[in-house]
């Protein structure tokens, strides 16, 4: 009964709803930012995480501090808060959780079919792995040789096998044909998250159509730049592009067209939004790049999501916000771990 969503969304979704706002003041703001880019080692940087909300996160770790351990622990705690989300949830909420995972799923998959291509263990790769995207048959992904087997074999049971309908082909999986397959799967993963979140209406469908549109845009520029140079031809391009965003259909028929990064600008001129960030995008080194000019964006939509009330983009909006937050204490630590104190101030303040 869309339209009236916010009379009957408590009874279900409104203890999750408060917990994840009160989540997300947790979240750091700038001035703990400036506090973490003036630690002069990784213990410095632990102790202060300890007076957020990250408490004692890093307590049991005895060693010396390393960056995959501290990424590790700040993707663990996601993870924690995540399950407790999807454990609590009721339907609709419980299907759209599902579909936040399913984009790491994708991500895994194809980490893990490209490291057995280069003949990496798989044991070696699985700890690789985002945590919100593992799922039982994960390890049986090497075994396959081409991508009907990779379905049959194995993501037949899985969530992906209603995306995977497109990617169905005998061609042996070298690496230009698994970013097809990746970018194929994420065209049919975000046009039926988007379908999904149009048939819930009311304040959903509202908040989540604009995010789901930039990510689909987002996807279709980044595959435009990439493929200048290999052999993807213009006709191949466009049938990856995903077809629910803002660009569909007369922007995308210009990106399958564009030959050059300045046609791809030229494009984005067209869309008041897209031609800010391509606006913010620096030539020179240590300069703004047109992926950091993308994450201030998503970070920008994903904040104005708190904003309203009775819907489920908070949940969205809050794991891509501690994503980016995750990204942001990895950056700082990489930069005090190899003393690069120069770039250290070059992460995304989300508040």
């Amino acid at each position: 009964m869309p339209g009236y969503s916010e009379f009957y969304f408590n009874v279900d979704h409104g203890y999750l709803e408060g917990l994840v706002r009160g989540f997300k003041a947790g979240i750091l703001t700038s001035a703990d930012y400036v506090n973490l880019a003036q630690c002069e080692t990784l213990e410095d940087l632990k102790l202060h995480l300890q007076t957020t909300d990250y408490g004692n996160f890093l307590a049991n770790e005895t060693g010396p501090l390393t960056i995959s351990t501290i990424d590790d622990k700040l993707k663990a705690k996601l993870l924690t808060e995540f399950h407790y989300f999807r454990n609590h949830a009721f339907e609709p909420l419980a299907t759209f959780l599902n579909f936040i995972t399913y984009s790491y799923m994708i991500d895994n998959v194809i980490l893990l079919i490209t490291g057995t291509l280069h003949q990496r263990p798989i044991a070696e790769l699985v700890p690789k792995c985002h945590p919100l995207g593992s799922f039982e048959q994960m390890e049986a992904v090497s075994i396959a040789s081409n991508p009907t087997e990779l379905f049959n074999a194995i993501l037949v049971d899985t969530p992906l096998a209603a995306f995977f309908q497109d990617c169905l082909s005998e061609n042996d999986l070298d690496e230009m044909n698994i970013e097809i397959m990746r970018n194929k799967l994420y065209k049919s993963y975000l046009e039926g998250f988007y379908k999904f979140c149009e048939k819930q209406g009311g304040t959903t469908a509202e908040i989540m159509r604009p995010i789901l549109e930039f990510e689909a845009d987002r996807r279709a520029f980044i595959i435009t730049i990439n493929s200048f140079g290999t052999e993807l031809s213009k006709d191949d391009r466009e049938k990856l592009y995903p077809t629910c965003g803002k660009l569909y259909p007369e922007g995308l028929h210009l990106l399958a067209n564009a030959d050059d990064y300045e046609q791809v600008k030229s494009v984005a001129d067209y869309y008041a939004e897209y031609k800010a960030v391509f606006e913010g995008v620096g030539s020179g080194t240590g300069e703004k790049t047109l992926e950091d000019a993308f994450f201030e964006h998503e970070v920008k939509m994903n904040v104005l999501a708190f904003n309203n009330q009775f819907h489920f983009g908070v949940f969205y909006a809050y794991v891509k916000l501690k994503e980016q937050e995750c990204r942001n204490i990895v950056w700082i630590a990489e930069c005090i771990s190899q003393r690069h104190r120069t770039k250290i101030n070059n992460y995304i303040p989300i508040f």
